[in-house]
């Protein structure tokens, strides 16, 4: 008898997460062991309040659009199940809600915490004799899984990020005689700084911008980092700066670290870029105008790259492949053969080695002032951000029908 699928998209979408849920259903479809596809409604809420959508009323042709759509196509979400021992109960439902729709396979399309549901998902079913074949499906802007080479998101968003600082160089330098004389560009990333450290592939069109890459695995020194904003404008006229929002000083604090949580218990940071510009204008007196790049940088999909969206769909597809075969608890992830030219491969990988798990920059990609990248990190990032897109002003965005699956069980909560 055919097991149903249950698909969901969790945490901060990226514009190639739908390319990794296109290819999950197509190939799903294709499976003589898998019947329907189902797409959780908001992430694991959807299998919670039993809010299934059901793919097969969707055309082939709609389900392939999804390739160049950004955003989640069926809603993503923060939510982090707490351990199975603090709230049994929640997993009992999640197992209640996929017998009742006779479900034997699970997907999480998403970054660490989604690496750890799809853990938690994978032992509760083996304690609680259900047979699940849970994968967790690599995505996150911030790179930082572990065992992976990259993450699907991020040579997108590393794209978008060294484009808008090439074209923001050009801008400041054009006007920097009488007008601003310092830009600083915020981007993502909490703990790990390879979106700002992307950035340094900017130079190769502009040769020096960015002239400062702030990163969260460098303590914020702020004195060095005024001398060198000074030095910078004495010697270029201008100077451009890229800051990851997770940069922290000498305490270990966040420079915008505000007072409230996330929904993984996460600081919310406040803008580090405002801060910065303060900082230059207080103590430089130096005219200067910031940006923060924000849900910009992450669901541009004009500026996607190729090979990102190849990744994407590659470890959609091979997760499907896994669970068919019987692997659980694992991971597709990305492994690099060679940069120059550029080959890979995916292969799985144990969650265990990946949940909870946090992949910083290299201390060889950072240059030894510590506001830099090296020759390693620009080999490294080179192909990433690879490939052209289509021209997304023709693509029509249609919403699809979303129907929703017949409920069979009682209201969550």
């Amino acid at each position: 008898m055919k097991k149903n699928a249950f698909y969901a998209q969790s945490g901060g979408v990226t514009s190639v997460i739908n390319a990794s849920a296109s290819a999950v259903i197509l190939e799903a479809r294709k499976s003589a062991k898998i019947g329907k596809i189902y797409a959780g409604k908001n992430g694991i809420l959807g299998a919670l309040r039993e809010e299934l959508i059901d793919t097969s009323k969707e055309s082939k042709k709609f389900i392939e659009s999804l390739q160049f759509r950004p955003g989640g196509v069926f809603g993503s979400c923060r939510y982090k199940l707490k351990s199975i021992e603090d709230n049994l109960k929640e997993y009992e439902r999640l197992i209640e809600v996929f017998k009742a729709h006779n479900i034997g396979y699970f997907f999480y399309n998403g970054g660490n915490d989604s690496a750890d549901t799809a853990l938690k998902i994978s032992q509760i079913s083996n304690k609680l004799n259900y047979p699940l074949q849970c994968i967790a499906i690599p995505k996150t802007v911030d790179n930082d899984l572990a065992v992976t080479d990259c993450c699907p998101g991020f040579g997108s968003v590393a794209k978008y990020v060294i484009t808008s600082t090439i074209e923001a160089a050009l801008d400041v330098e054009s006007m920097y005689e009488s007008s601003t004389k310092v830009f600083i560009l915020e981007v993502m990333g909490r703990h790990a700084g390879w979106i700002a450290g992307s950035s340094c592939l900017a130079q190769d069109s502009h040769p020096g911008a960015p002239h400062i890459i702030l990163l969260p695995e460098v303590t914020f020194n702020q004195n060095k980092f005024l001398a060198k904003v000074r030095e910078t404008v004495k010697k270029h006229g201008f100077c451009v700066i890229v800051a990851s929002e997770g940069i922290k000083n000498s305490k270990g604090k966040f420079l915008a670290e505000s007072d409230s949580k996330d929904a993984f218990g996460h600081s919310q940071l406040g803008g580090v870029a405002p801060r910065l510009a303060e900082l230059v204008n207080k103590k430089l007196k130096l005219k200067n105008h910031w940006a923060v790049a924000d849900y910009l940088q992450r669901s541009a999909s004009h500026l996607s790259s190729g090979v990102d969206r190849a990744h994407a769909c590659e470890v959609g597809k091979k997760a499907v492949q896994y669970a068919v075969k019987g692997l659980n608890g694992v991971m597709p992830v990305i492994k690099r053969i060679s940069s120059s030219p550029y080959r890979w491969e995916v292969v799985p990988a144990p969650l265990t080695k990946i949940a909870n798990v946090e992949k910083k920059l290299p201390a060889g990609f950072i240059s030894p002032d510590g506001m830099g990248m090296t020759k390693r990190a620009r080999r490294y990032f080179q192909p990433l951000i690879k490939g052209k897109n289509e021209d997304l002003t023709t693509i029509n965005y249609q919403a699809g029908k979303m129907e929703m699956v017949p409920k069979k069980l009682k209201a969550w909560r």
